[in-house]
């Protein structure tokens, strides 16, 4: 009973549904800069995370790349990254649909952090 009581909170939080536009208007979780060119950080987003969320969606976005990271059990959106083509690089801002929960899956938190640089 008691993991009742934890889970279905949670589960009610998980899946809960957002789409993109409200994604992007919640404040960024990661707000960084890169050297690597907008479809470089797009394209190394999209090997780190292959096996734990599927299909990302790659749109063109201002000046650069948005990539839309699907939830890990459906097909609803769960991150947003919008990476803009600045002179030396790229800037990246990683908007999370559950920025507010700590105990979220930390697998987007740790490709938008290996990408950067690696």
């Amino acid at each position: 009973m008691k993991w009742g009581v934890l889970v279905l909170p949670l589960a009610l939080v998980v899946s809960g549904c957002a789409n993109v536009a409200e994604i992007s208007e919640t404040l960024p979780t990661m707000n960084v800069i890169s050297g690597k060119k907008p479809h470089e950080y797009a394209q190394c987003l999209v090997e780190h995370l292959a096996e734990s969320r599927g299909a990302l969606q790659l749109e063109s976005h201002k000046d650069g790349v948005r990539v839309i990271v699907p939830a890990k059990f459906s097909s609803a959106p769960a991150a947003v990254f919008d990476i803009e083509e600045r002179s030396s690089g790229s800037s990246i801002k990683l908007h999370e649909r559950m920025s507010n929960v700590p105990i979220r899956p930390k697998d987007v938190q740790k490709a938008a952090n290996v990408c950067i640089s690696g």
